[in-house]
């Protein structure tokens, strides 16, 4: 299969072979990537989203619902405990966020939401680094692998 785009190659190939634990940390990058973008939407004078941008905000807004969207359905809500109970809720909690930000164009909301995913990137590559630096004895039982 030829690409004609080799950096779109080059991301469907890193998808394909990252660890879940890089998966998740993909997924936050470009969370936090696409609300910094919302908030370079606001207009540095006004404080508002004029209109030749208010698009592209609610796009970029709508792309990192989706991936909230898509962290959600990966939490694992049997094994994951209280962990991934709480992480749920910061996920709902998020969007409705992100929802109310896109609707009444409040610069502050998305800043909170951009804060808190950027310490949940950092929480998560930390964690993801530690699992892959680790020997393969002692990774086996903490990711449930036998054999």
């Amino acid at each position: 299969m030829a690409y004609t785009n080799p950096y779109a190659a080059y991301q469907n190939t890193a998808v394909k072979t990252a660890s879940q634990g890089k998966l998740v940390v993909m997924l936050y990058e470009t969370a936090v990537k696409q609300l910094t973008a919302a908030t370079k939407c606001f207009d540095s004078v006004t404080g508002k989203v004029p209109a030749n941008t208010i698009e592209a905000y609610g796009n970029h807004i709508m792309k990192t619902q989706e991936i909230i969207n898509e962290l959600q359905v990966s939490l694992d809500m049997d094994k994951g405990g209280q962990i991934a109970q709480n992480l749920m809720s910061l996920y709902v909690y998020f969007n409705r966020e992100l929802m109310d930000a896109n609707i009444n164009k409040d610069k502050s909301k998305l800043e909170f939401v951009l804060n808190m995913l950027n310490q949940l990137l950092s929480a998560w590559e930390t964690a993801a680094n530690s699992t892959s630096n680790a020997p393969a004895a002692d990774i086996r039982p903490a990711l449930n692998i036998t054999g």
